[in-house]
């Protein structure tokens, strides 16, 4: 079976052994949650692997390399993907994590407590009703089209923030179909390590 570390050299990305211990401590406390409640399809850990920690650990490079104070959103956390990964890998972050389902947002809690995540917030409401002061970065996974995303979030966003959405193949229609005071600034093509699943990330801002 493939190994955390081995991925984590295939990013490449170097995270000490603590952090890595963290993050396979959050898979078992996920999967330990999932006897009870549905959070996520996947139960083996050779799946959570790429699929949780390996593919929301790949937009490290797009934010490490942006100039922007590191606050974060998550939107959508569900169990915690991008959001939890991200905050074990870059402790000197402010992440959010926004989900308005409330066992999800028990779970994200509880893992903040658990995993001990001092630069982590759990906030249960739906994106669109949520108010707070704006965010250097906006991130999602696996929740909406490009242009709902853009709706909902934007009064979250600081004006020189990006939005950095998650999507499998190339989002060619979703990109046209944009509101026009929106632009795309760049689309990253991944190849996850160990599944090879295709992966974009989209990097959008304000024009």
């Amino acid at each position: 079976m493939h190994t955390l570390e081995e991925g984590l050299a295939e990013l490449p990305l170097a995270l000490s052994a603590t952090q890595q211990q963290r993050l396979l401590a959050y898979l078992e406390l996920l999967n330990k949650w999932n006897r009870v409640y549905n959070l996520s399809a996947l139960r083996q850990l050779e799946e959570a692997i790429p699929y949780h920690l390996l593919d929301s650990l790949s937009a490290l490079p797009t934010i490490d390399g942006g100039a922007l104070p590191l606050s974060l959103l998550d939107v959508g956390s569900g169990g915690g993907q991008p959001g939890i990964p991200l905050a074990i890998a870059r402790p000197d972050w402010s992440i959010t994590l926004l989900d308005s389902n409330h066992k999800k947002s028990s779970f994200l809690q509880q893992a903040v407590i658990e995993l001990k995540l001092a630069n982590v917030n759990v906030v249960r409401a739906r994106v669109e009703h949520y108010q707070h002061e704006s965010y250097a970065w906006i991130v999602t996974r696996a929740v909406a089209s490009l242009a709902k995303i853009v709706h909902l979030s934007r009064h979250l966003l600081a004006f020189d923030g990006r939005w950095l959405v998650y999507k499998g193949t190339y989002p060619s229609q979703e990109l046209v179909d944009l509101p026009k005071d929106i632009r795309c600034i760049q689309v990253v093509p991944l190849r996850l390590p160990i599944s090879r699943a295709e992966r974009h990330l989209v990097c959008l801002g304000f024009r």
